[in-house]
Formats: C-alpha cells, structure tokens, sequence
C-alpha cells in the first residue's frame, strides 16, 4: 500500500472480528512504533500489548468503569495496546518548560500514528482511545511513578468499513506567508 492510500483509507475500527492477531503482525506495528522521531530522541515510550483474553478482560473492567464505560465497546478488540508515557529526557523537559509544550506528547503521538498507519497497511483496524480511567488501568500495570497511560489502540481485523468522516477544506487549515 502506497503511504498516501493509507493515510486516505484508515478509519477508526470500533467493530472487529472474532480472529486473533498474528504476533508477526503486532511486533510490526509496535516497530514502526519505535523508529518515529522524538524531541531530543529522548523517545518517551512503551508500549503494553495486551492480547491475552483474560488479561484483557481484567483490564478493561478497570480502564472502562464508571463514566468510561461509554468506551466498553474495546474489550471486543482482539488486542489493545496501551502507551505508557514518561516525562522523556532531561533536554526534552527544558524544552517543554520554555516552550510550554509537552513534547513527550506529541512524540507518542508521531510513534501511535506510525502504528496504526502501520497496522491498517497490515490489513488491520485500530481506533485510537483517550477515554479511560488511567489511574486504574495504571494501577492494573502496577505502573511506577511517572508513568502514564495516555491512551489506547484497540487493534484487529475489521468487521465493519466506516465511512470518511468530513474533513475541513484545504484552503479552510492552510495560508501562505500570513495568518487567514
């Protein structure tokens, strides 16, 4: 698949089949994962693949109780994939203070769109998820301090194809030489 083809035809997947996900597959995702660029290359990751059944049930009773039960639906995916964050290296701490950006962020960011760019090449679904109760799924991990689960990549083969959502027109995101 072209790069282009694939950053046209993902979708997030919220419906997956029954099938299990060949290892082969998940450790390629999770490399394409480790070789994004960060700040600093402090690469401010870790990746906890959880595909085992009961593993993931436990978990998902903690990360989508309460009000996060509206992200229930997950539990269905054959694999989630949580993103555990640190802080990143001391250079790329300085440079969150000045610039008052949080560069870990971002990094995890480029790492997660590199996987499930990835995974969809692979013929593969993910849906990226933030609603979750982090404090719980942290403590599931057993997770020391200053570590945090940012979020989730629920991961599978697809059971349904979601139509594009809208997006903004090209000349409503961009301007030349000016703020429009």
């Amino acid at each position: 698949m072209e790069l282009i083809d694939a950053i046209n035809t993902r979708r997030s997947v919220r419906k997956y089949q029954d099938k299990p996900v060949e290892r082969e597959k998940i450790n390629a995702c999770i490399e394409a994962a480790r070789l994004a660029p960060s700040a600093c290359n402090s690469q401010p990751w870790h990746f906890i693949v959880i595909d085992d059944p009961k593993v993931k049930e436990a978990f998902c009773k903690e990360a989508f109780s309460g009000v996060y039960n509206m992200t229930k639906w997950a539990e269905k995916a054959p694999v989630l994939i949580a993103a555990v964050s640190d802080k990143g290296s001391f250079t790329s701490r300085i440079g969150n203070f000045f610039r008052r950006t949080e560069f870990y962020l971002v990094d995890q960011g480029i790492a997660c769109e590199h996987l499930v760019l990835r995974a969809w090449d692979l013929g593969l679904g993910t849906c990226w998820i933030g609603w979750l109760n982090s404090d719980k799924a942290e403590k599931f991990f057993k997770l020391p301090k200053g570590k945090k689960i940012e979020h989730l990549i629920s991961l599978g083969y697809p059971a349904e194809e979601p139509n594009a959502r809208p997006r903004q027109t090209f000349e409503n995101i961009v301007s030349y030489n000016e703020y429009k």
